[in-house]
């Protein structure tokens, strides 16, 4: 079998977050389980210098509102996966992928439909062409509705399926109507049983209408996004095509999130020999400014975004450290409102909260390994990696029961050792600090504890799992519909 992913973001090439991830490991999953993908991204100035700007096979033309604009096709060698970024200078020569500054590019709507529709070109060059195309998220969504509202200008492509992965169902690509002339489709198409949403064109609609199959990312997202609560405005959407609709759970590349490989960490662990895991808690303890002693460390590292409950978290957190002797470190970056109740915290708790701002990989690594407790009040979360690195660095998450995270830790007995976490249900203070009081009681228990972290080392979310889910997804798709016309 053979498919092509058409996304925004593959690492190392392009990456402003976890989908980025998810296009490095899972192509390389799915060539091992036997399916060959090729993965196409944007040619931006990033990619093109990171992949240290090989030369054009060919070059194409794609249309875009009256216009055609060029379009160079770019395969890229000793890539890891097989890579074909579309180079177009005058969309994607830029420092950002998506803005600058905090602020969207204001022709967004117009580069990601030239993108969708340089892709198809690109596609009906190739021979055989692909079995399957796998689109990800808003920027790729509009490809399935170009393939099957413009039959005549693809013909080479009648019998390829597609599939569309929601990665998060917040970010959907909507933009005024004024930007619907750079898709060159009928306006027939402009109603609501197409693109239309709620005067304007939403661009991830699009994919969940046309597309022969929809994934997200974890099961229980799945349910969630077809209710008005998590629904984002598409739960209808979705309930009516709830029959193509699958969620499959992302995972994580355990060669890069290993304990007992990690180079950023102060020493290697593992379920046999736990002994580094302390080392590690103590040279995160000295590196961010902490004391060092055996109080239990609570840590997270995210965005600091609403989507990740930083609010719930600053108004949480001095409950749980007036009643209690943890200590807290915070990596994360994002929106500004966020950032001063963070740095409130530590100012009233200056030897036991230190708060990192910005993105370090590095340490992030060195937080999974060293802290004792990881914190996740997401109010929605569609699968979420955190959890599983802290699951395979020994670090006990505590988690809002929502999407992914509700999938992927179950709350702890006390009474059978059995579980891998801690969960709680009502998106409020008192519920959240009540589970973080589970997890410290645990902690007292060194048995109990003990047991609780091997419970979670020893889980599997690898990538080959995934991979195996989506080949029976791309198997079991339907043959593609007849086109509309």
């Amino acid at each position: 079998m053979r498919v092509v992913m058409l996304a925004s973001e593959a690492h190392p090439w392009a990456k402003t977050g976890g989908l980025g991830d998810v296009l490095a490991a899972l192509p390389r999953a799915l060539d091992a389980a036997g399916v060959t993908v090729t993965v196409c991204v944007p040619g931006y100035r990033t990619a093109l210098r990171t992949a240290g700007h090989p030369p054009a096979a060919r070059a194409l033309h794609a249309p875009i509102g009256s216009r055609m604009e060029r379009v160079d096709v770019v395969p890229v060698q000793d890539a890891g996966v097989r890579l074909v970024l579309l180079r177009a200078d005058r969309y994607f020569d830029r420092d950002g992928l998506y803005g600058d500054g905090g602020a969207d590019y204001a022709d967004n709507a117009e580069r990601f439909a030239f993108f969708c529709r340089a892709a198809l070109e690109w596609l009906r060059t190739e021979w055989p062409p692909p079995d399957v195309l796998h689109v990800h998220d808003w920027q790729a969504a509009l490809a399935p509705a170009f393939l099957r509202t413009s039959p005549a200008l693809y013909p080479e492509l009648a019998g390829m399926r597609t599939v569309a992965t929601i990665h998060n169902l917040a970010y959907q690509g909507r933009f005024g109507w004024d930007q619907w002339h750079w898709l060159n489709l009928d306006p027939r198409f402009f109603v609501p049983d197409f693109l239309e949403f709620w005067g304007g064109v939403n661009y991830l609609k699009a994919g969940l209408v046309f597309a022969d199959g929809l994934t997200t990312v974890s099961p229980r997202y799945a349910r969630e996004i077809q209710t008005p609560e998590f629904g984002e405005g598409l739960d209808g959407v979705l309930r009516a095509r709830h029959e193509r609709l699958r969620g499959i759970l992302n995972g994580v590349d355990y060669a890069v999130w290993n304990p007992a490989t990690d180079p950023h960490i102060a020493a290697h662990f593992n379920p046999l020999d736990l002994a580094g895991k302390g080392r590690c808690k103590a040279a995160l303890q000295a590196e961010v400014g902490l004391p060092a002693n055996d109080a239990p460390l609570l840590a997270i590292v995210s965005r600091l975004a609403e989507q990740k409950g930083v609010d719930l978290l600053a108004a949480a957190m001095p409950e749980v450290l007036r009643t209690s002797d943890a200590a807290f470190v915070v990596l994360g970056s994002g929106d500004e409102r966020y950032e001063q109740p963070l740095r409130a915290l530590a100012a009233a708790f200056p030897t036991r909260v230190a708060v990192r701002i910005g993105f370090d990989e590095a340490l992030a690594h060195r937080i999974e390994a060293g802290a004792d407790v990881f914190l996740m009040p997401s109010r929605f979360e569609p699968c979420g990696l955190n959890q599983l690195y802290s699951l395979r660095y020994g670090t006990v998450p505590v988690v809002h029961a929502v999407g992914g995270l509700d999938d992927t830790v179950v709350e702890f007995d006390p009474a059978t050792l059995a579980g891998t976490g801690f969960k709680f249900l009502a998106f409020a203070v008192p519920a959240f600090v009540e589970a973080v009081h589970r997890a410290l009681a645990t902690r007292r228990n060194p048995t109990a504890w003990r047991r609780l972290v091997l419970n979670g080392m020893t889980q599997d979310f690898s990538w080959e799992r995934a991979a195996r889910e989506y080949a029976t997804c791309y198997r079991e798709l339907p043959p593609p519909p007849p086109v509309v016309l």
